[in-house]
């Protein structure tokens, strides 16, 4: 038996970073105004402050400018909207991310819904997630765009298949299966109260784990020629599924790293691209 291909996420974030680019190089020569992304983080979480870096080279990158705004630990739900609302009326700023996840005990939902559905270009608001689910245009959450655009990439035909997602967070189980379903894919989401899991992931031909355990999904739940999306990064550049034994039977597979990491940044600029465009009335 042939081992799985690999998706290389990494070599398709790269040329949609290029694309950005022109989109950035455009705006700028038609308008004179650079696409600026906020990016607010709250507390000192190492991690978070890792990604953040991560996301302010990516932009400066695609010619881009990162506005980072850096809130201490024991900001208040309160001080967060205020903050986030200032920026979202600035005209300076085209994009707004909050860097998830926020400390508690900060509501969360509360700060994403204080960001303006035309600068969520992280698609974490209430209205983002209705136009996704519903098939209409929008900024929708990075990670699920991200995916969509490797199946796309890999010629995943998804009309008609049973696709599996497993984990049900409002940034990425639910906007996945929804674009799934706009795809006529058939989903079965799942989460922490699912039973008999592994009977129904081995009868997928799409499966998206996206549940934050190292190694959860097993190789033996995997049927041959199934399509394996590893949305998961935990400690130690470890996915959400079980690498080495989940390589054998299936068609295709994202690796951890390389893979869908990169799509969710890569997304994340292309889309402040387009906000901004849209902002400033740029046909790009």
């Amino acid at each position: 038996m042939n081992k799985a291909k690999l998706m290389d996420g990494t070599a398709l974030a790269a040329r949609l970073l290029a694309e950005a680019k022109i989109k950035v190089d455009k705006i700028h020569q038609l308008t004179g105004v650079t696409p600026t992304l906020a990016t607010v983080l709250v507390g000192d979480d190492p991690a978070s402050a890792t990604y953040v870096r991560m996301k302010r080279k990516r932009c400066e990158d695609a010619g881009m400018k990162s506005l980072l705004l850096e809130l201490p630990q024991g900001t208040s739900t309160e001080e967060l909207v205020i903050e986030i609302e200032k920026l979202g009326t600035d005209d300076a700023v085209h994009g707004i991310l909050v860097q998830h996840p926020v400390p508690a005990p900060i509501d969360k939902r509360a700060a994403f819904e204080a960001i303006p559905v035309e600068k969520d270009v992280d698609g974490v608001t209430a209205g983002t997630l209705g136009r996704v689910i519903l098939g209409m245009p929008g900024f929708a959450a990075c990670t699920p765009k991200g995916i969509m655009r490797l199946l796309d990439e890999y010629n995943v035909d998804l009309d008609g298949t049973h696709a599996v997602v497993i984990g049900r967070s409002p940034i990425l189980g639910r906007p996945m299966a929804s674009m799934l379903i706009n795809r006529h894919a058939t989903v079965t989401l799942c989460h922490s109260r699912t039973r008999s899991l592994p009977s129904l992931v081995r009868n997928a031909d799409v499966i998206i784990a996206a549940v934050g355990k190292p190694r959860f999904v097993k190789g033996g739940w995997i049927k041959v020629g199934a399509v394996v999306i590893d949305a998961g990064y935990n400690p130690g550049n470890i996915g959400d599924v079980d690498f080495d034994n989940a390589i054998e039977p299936c068609s295709l597979i994202t690796p951890v790293p390389g893979g869908v990491g990169p799509m969710t940044i890569a997304t994340l600029i292309d889309q402040t691209a387009d906000a901004a465009a849209q902002q400033l009335g740029v046909d790009i």
